[in-house]
């Protein structure tokens, strides 16, 4: 399963012919996708009046990732793991890889927050192929 950040999301929804709208639209297509909370509310607070109702159809087809108390004792824990590496991260991102790591997805982002998460162990990231048929390609092949 792949957690998509929102970052890909705004980039597949305003430019569908990138590469990004290409490989979310094949794992949409293929029921990989997990839409963590956080996302699918700063997804719906970005659409505009007439765009949300179409939109919030769209995402309620998703399985919902939501936080629990191990969600939150997970954050604490990342919390004390990057300050004591000097390294912080904000609550949005936290709650989305917490969200995540629970339940052994991957996360998709333009996001380089979630890089330097991945580096202290914290999460893993997807990295699509070069092109979306590539991906396509790939994911037939397993």
């Amino acid at each position: 399963m792949i957690v998509v950040d929102t970052s890909i999301w705004v980039e597949g929804l305003r430019t569908r012919d990138s590469r990004q709208a290409q490989i979310l639209l094949s794992l949409l297509d293929h029921d990989k996708v997990a839409l963590a909370a956080p996302v699918r509310v700063e997804l719906l607070s970005g659409a505009s009046n007439n765009n949300r109702p179409q939109l919030r159809r769209a995402l309620s087809a998703l399985p919902v990732l939501y936080p629990t108390d191990e969600t939150w004792r997970a954050i604490d824990e990342w919390v004390e793991r990057a300050a004591r590496r000097g390294d912080r991260f904000d609550l949005g991102d936290l709650l989305i890889g917490a969200l995540a790591a629970e339940t052994g997805a991957l996360i998709w982002s333009l996001d380089t927050d979630f890089v330097r998460m991945e580096a202290l162990g914290l999460v893993q990231r997807f990295e699509p192929p070069d092109d979306a048929d590539e991906y396509d390609r790939h994911r037939k092949g397993n």
